[in-house]
């Protein structure tokens, strides 16, 4: 009679078990995962506000860049290959930025480049992109750039900002005020462990491309008709571009290059300016250099400019100090005949 009582209490306890587990599973609400308002704008195709989680853009949508859109520490943006993003013609309320501790990942192909470009391309309309990393400058730990008061520099050469890889970038160098203004990519403190490979800078109202200090290097740039510097660095920026290839066709244009203030020796290996509008092709600023090797020059009134009178010595090129009466047109022209992902055009 004992065990009757005992299969009876039993089976009674797993009938009250299965009862209040039944209860707790109807109070338990559904997990509904989240999303921020900046990632339901970016499923529309439309890019503005501060990314709060990783994303991934998705190269069958048609981007709208409306505003600033910002990479802020800890979250990455991937952009696959043949993404178009076209750029409202805002001036500099019009910009990507990626903050320190941020990461762009841009994973274009030779015949599906990114494209980033304002309707008619016309230089100034936006702000173009800026990366901020945590390499070393002469401006310091945790500095203020020039454009939106960004926070840059630190104490990591090795830095990693992500990747960039065939890049067209079009209007950008909008202007900030009578001294400044946005280029078309702008490296600040950005370190060696970010790959930058296949970028073209065409239109820029201001520079194609700036360093301002750091150790990132680049390979195959290419720079059309920017209208300030096409190549300027600054703060001690001591990376190394591998293939440039510069053309002016429109005059009014700064320089080739700019070197500015201390001589931390950037090294640049084949170098092409060519210019149909005459203009000044190299110029050092304050005590800036570089090493240059295979330069081939055409069509500028002047080949070599040492602005503040700094030393031939401090610009090497092809393993001797350069020199103001050379005409430079010996060297090997880059040979860009297989960059046709220079000429992607938007939503074409």
């Amino acid at each position: 009679m004992k065990k009757a009582n005992y299969k009876f209490i039993g089976i009674t306890a797993i009938f009250v078990l299965l009862f209040l587990v039944s209860c707790n599973n109807d109070e338990v609400d559904p997990i509904i995962p989240s999303t921020t308002p900046v990632v339901e704008k970016l499923k529309t195709g439309i890019m503005n506000g501060t990314l709060e989680e990783n994303f991934t853009l998705n190269n069958s949508t048609n981007y709208e860049l409306t505003g600033s859109f910002i990479i802020p520490e800890g979250i990455t943006l991937n952009i696959p290959p043949g993404t178009q993003i076209e750029v409202d013609n805002g001036g500099t309320d019009v910009y990507i930025a990626v903050l320190k501790g941020g990461k762009i990942n841009i994973n274009g192909t030779d015949s599906n480049p990114v494209v980033m470009s304002s309707a008619n391309a016309n230089p100034g309309d936006w702000g173009g992109l800026t990366i901020c990393g945590n390499a070393t400058t002469t401006a310091g730990i945790n500095a203020e750039a020039e454009v939106g008061g960004f926070i840059y520099g630190g104490t990591n050469n090795t830095d990693n900002s992500g990747s960039i890889k065939y890049l067209v970038i079009k209007g950008t160098g909008a202007q900030i005020n009578s001294e400044s203004q946005y280029n078309g990519v702008s490296f600040y403190a950005v370190g060696s462990g970010t790959t930058i490979k296949n970028v073209a800078v065409i239109n820029g109202s201001d520079d194609g491309v700036e360093f301002f200090g750091g150790t990132v290097s680049v390979e195959n740039l290419y720079l059309e008709n920017n209208e300030d510097d096409s190549v300027d660095w600054t703060e001690g920026w001591n990376g190394t571009v591998t293939n440039t290839y510069i053309s002016h066709t429109i005059s009014g244009f700064s320089t080739a290059f700019e070197g500015d203030k201390i001589n931390n020796n950037p090294n640049f290996i084949n170098v092409t300016a060519i210019s149909t509008v005459g203009g000044k092709a190299l110029q050092f600023k304050k005590e800036s250099g570089a090493t240059i090797t295979n330069l081939y020059l055409e069509g500028y009134d002047t080949n070599i400019d040492m602005k503040d009178n700094g030393a031939l010595s401090n610009v090497q090129i092809d393993g001797t100090d350069a020199d103001l009466n050379n005409a430079y047109n010996t060297g090997n022209k880059v040979d860009i005949s297989n960059w046709t992902w220079k000429n992607e055009e938007l939503f074409q």
